[in-house]
């Protein structure tokens, strides 16, 4: 073991093995600059699919009072609440106001323009910023978990089915219009993105992750409740294919309105969900209960709403949160 002095002498002694030394720490700073500057150009992309839930139905503050049950389960008011303050603080900065992420962007496709920008709330299908959907605590947790740049394209439409709507290629019958609009959003946000968020100009991205949320409207026919497990292996098989990622990792959201005691259809399109995963051993995919998010009417802003968990932006926190965990999961990013 050499001392500092020792090691200095052993430097020191021989030009030729200094001048040797410095071209190759020189050659190694120069490829570990260049690589590093390769990975800060990476962007991370999650595909967020499915229907109204997707959308976003979690009600922030009384921008209509009359309609919101007092507050109650809006989020403003839950994260008051002593036990969740830690869970919520960091979504709120030091002026109290919610936090606008500079890590962290959305694009998502409304009825009337492209919302796009850094993430905060108001990425949902409604006007203003009053609403959330899962992509607000996804993306908090996805952006606080890797250095990269995150883009979440979010693609959803009330009101759908798997059976139809959805209805991938490899099911048979008639492609579904909005299988064909949810691959042709995610590609061009794949295109666009550099263009339409000029935060990310330079950035190359790189596909992560498939979320689908989806399965009320499948519950209301015999037809529709038989096929789902099988359409919705088609419809992951068929999005990788489409998009050209043979292992892209899949999270599959239960429909977990109404919390354990569901009605039997719900409960068996759950079944069909989990299946479709276990079952059919399909790789790098996860099924992700979220029934136990659910939270009563009566603790809710929509009360007539059970289609949308009434609302209860402590149910749509919850899920965003259990659906990136689940994809840190399969990307095995602690």
């Amino acid at each position: 073991m050499f001392s500092e002095s020792q090691h200095s002498r052993q430097i020191s002694g021989s030009p030729i093995f200094l001048e040797k030394i410095g071209i190759a720490v020189g050659c190694f700073l120069v490829f570990s600059c260049m690589a590093k500057a390769q990975e800060a150009k990476t962007v991370d992309v999650y595909l967020l699919a499915g229907q109204s839930n997707m959308q976003g139905q979690g009600v922030v503050d009384l921008d209509h009072p009359e309609y919101y049950n007092g507050g109650k389960g809006i989020l403003k008011n839950v994260m008051k609440a002593p036990q969740s303050k830690a869970i919520y603080a960091h979504i709120v900065g030091e002026n109290g106001q919610f936090v606008i992420r500079d890590d962290v962007f959305v694009r998502f496709v409304t009825k009337d323009k492209i919302k796009r920008g850094p993430l905060t709330i108001g990425f949902t299908g409604y006007d203003g910023k009053h609403h959330i959907g899962p992509e607000f605590q996804f993306g908090h947790v996805m952006g606080k978990a890797t250095d990269h740049p995150v883009l979440l394209i979010k693609t959803a439409w009330g009101g759908k089915s798997l059976y139809k709507d959805f209805r991938p290629p490899s099911s048979g019958g008639q492609v579904g219009d909005y299988f064909r609009k949810m691959i042709s959003e995610c590609q061009a946000g794949l295109a666009n993105f550099s263009v339409e968020i000029p935060e990310l100009k330079g950035c190359r991205p790189r596909l992560k992750g498939f979320v689908w949320l989806q399965g009320w409207n499948d519950m209301f026919s015999k037809e529709s409740l038989d096929e789902y497990q099988s359409n919705l292996v088609h419809l992951i098989n068929d999005v990788r294919q489409e998009l050209e990622v043979p292992t892209l990792p899949v999270i599959i959201g239960e429909l977990g309105n109404g919390g354990p005691d569901a009605s039997p259809n719900m409960l068996r399109l759950r079944q069909a969900q989990r299946d479709a995963v276990q079952k059919n051993h399909l790789s790098n995919v996860l099924f992700v209960e979220t029934s136990g998010f659910a939270r009563p009417a009566s603790a809710s802003p929509n009360v007539g709403h059970g289609h949308h968990w009434f609302g209860n932006a402590e149910s749509y926190f919850l899920i965003g949160d259990a659906l990136a965990r689940g994809m840190l999961k399969l990307n095995r990013i602690k």
